[in-house]
């Protein structure tokens, strides 16, 4: 028997329409359709798509919030032995995951493992959020000869806030207050903008990031420009 092909493909951030034609392509040539699952109840990835999924066999995925290397290793093992048997019967699997499959994705630890294992994998680029969420505002991530910086709210962000370049901080969520904070003791709060759950339900733009609600989310981002624009 053939030996099937994995997909990692990216959703976007939340708005269905930003699904690329390649995207969709895979969705319905797929005869499985694998999500991650986080165990929160909230499938973002699965709403996304929801009009490719009749007649799927979906495959959920538990990926648990959790900083245990052990245990987060454990997940991936598990799930790259279940999707390299779902290959050896010969299906085409589609694994959704949100945003962009190589940038902060859980899915790309689990693709490598099915790779390694002598397997097909293709990853399917989608829109990241920071992206949209400079749509949504109506500006731009970088122009000329600007640099531009992307980093996880969540780790520290106090050697990034005096770094040359636009700056996007992703995945606010708890870390926001923080890092309201210490951009204002750097001088860079004002003028940076932020948005909340970006083409989802409940979506809101922040043209003042100090004033985003410290509620906000894990859904949330900042984009903090590295000078004044004329």
């Amino acid at each position: 028997m053939k030996q099937g092909m994995l997909y990692g493909v990216g959703v976007g951030p939340g708005d269905p329409e930003l699904l690329t034609l390649k995207a969709v392509r895979a969705l319905r040539e797929a005869d499985v359709i694998a999500m991650p699952d986080k165990g929160s109840g909230e499938q973002t990835a699965r709403t996304i798509v929801g009009d490719y999924l009749e007649g799927k066999e979906l495959l959920h995925c538990p990926t648990p919030m959790v900083r245990d290397r052990a245990a987060l290793e454990e997940s991936y093992e598990t799930n790259a032995r279940e999707l390299c048997a779902l290959l050896d019967e010969g299906k085409t699997v589609a694994f959704i995951t949100l945003g962009d499959p190589c940038i902060y994705s859980t899915y790309i630890y689990i693709h490598q493992k099915v790779v390694k294992r002598g397997y097909r994998a293709q990853l399917i680029p989608g829109v990241p959020s920071f992206c949209a969420a400079a749509a949504r505002l109506g500006v731009s991530l970088c122009q000329g000869e600007e640099r531009l910086l992307i980093a996880p709210a969540g780790c520290g962000v106090e050697d990034c806030v005096n770094f040359p370049a636009n700056q996007v901080y992703m995945k606010a969520g708890r870390n926001l207050p923080r890092l309201q904070q210490t951009l204002a003791e750097h001088g860079k709060l004002e003028g940076a903008m932020g948005v909340t759950r970006c083409g989802m339900e409940g979506e809101r733009l922040w043209p003042r990031a100090a004033e985003m609600d410290p509620e906000s989310g894990y859904f949330s981002l900042l984009i903090v420009p590295g000078k004044d624009r004329d």
